[in-house]
């Protein structure tokens, strides 16, 4: 009898997308002078296992927007404004950047680092389901930016698909979920979450009016951008 050795369950803290060095090289050029309301975000994170998309994906947030000249950015799911701090500093003058929270002590937080750092007249912060407050709103979006409960992955990217413009951008937190989605078996944090982004993946890479890309930094960032018809 030919004795078969079981498939690996993988602890998900040891399968990184990108070498930890790389990504300690990548925050040192990226450790710029920014205003001191970001470390202080940063610390409280850390100090209270808070999950925020760090520096590195943040100063990639910046950019993609100032790339697509977003002016008009939804949010689905914001937490207490990390994410909505780099987007803020790329809009204009004139633009807007919608966040939504079901605590309202993150929306008093957020207003709070955000008004220290002279951008919150960029944000609208609204209490409540992002998914609720989603149909509120009227137009079309340069970005929307998805960083809610992850079993709601699918649900917002068929939501949020619709109302991107031409050119516009559609971009995910946590799509490689720990290295959970690139194993046979794994330990997940809330049942049902790592199937909800495998789908969520699968549905973006397979809608024909977007090209889309997930950079491996920190736990995987998807981008994907709604086509322009020729």
């Amino acid at each position: 009898m030919t004795n078969m050795q079981s498939p690996t369950i993988y602890n998900p803290a040891v399968l990184v997308p990108v070498n930890p060095a790389i990504e300690k090289y990548m925050r040192s050029l990226a450790n710029r002078t920014d205003h001191p309301v970001l470390a202080e975000m940063e610390a409280v994170a850390e100090k209270n296992n808070f999950p925020i998309v760090g520096r590195l994906v943040g100063v990639f947030l910046q950019t993609l927007a100032k790339t697509v000249s977003a002016e008009n950015i939804f949010e689905f799911g914001s937490g207490y404004g990390y994410s909505a701090y780099w987007f803020a500093k790329a809009v204009p003058g004139s633009g807007k950047v919608i966040c939504t929270d079901g605590d309202p002590l993150n929306k008093g937080k957020a207003e709070q680092y955000l008004g220290a750092a002279g951008l919150l007249g960029k944000v609208d912060f609204r209490v409540g389901i992002a998914q609720e407050i989603f149909p509120q709103t009227e137009g079309l979006f340069d970005i929307c930016y998805n960083d809610a409960d992850k079993g709601d992955y699918p649900e917002i990217w068929r939501m949020a698909k619709e109302r991107i413009r031409p050119g516009g951008l559609y971009i995910a937190d946590n799509v490689l979920w720990h290295g959970r989605v690139a194993v046979e078996r794994y330990v997940d944090i809330v049942p049902g979450w790592t199937e909800a982004i495998l789908e969520h993946n699968r549905l973006i890479f397979d809608d024909p009016e977007f090209d889309a890309f997930i950079n491996p930094t920190r736990d995987g960032v998807v981008v994907a951008r709604k086509k322009i018809p020729e």
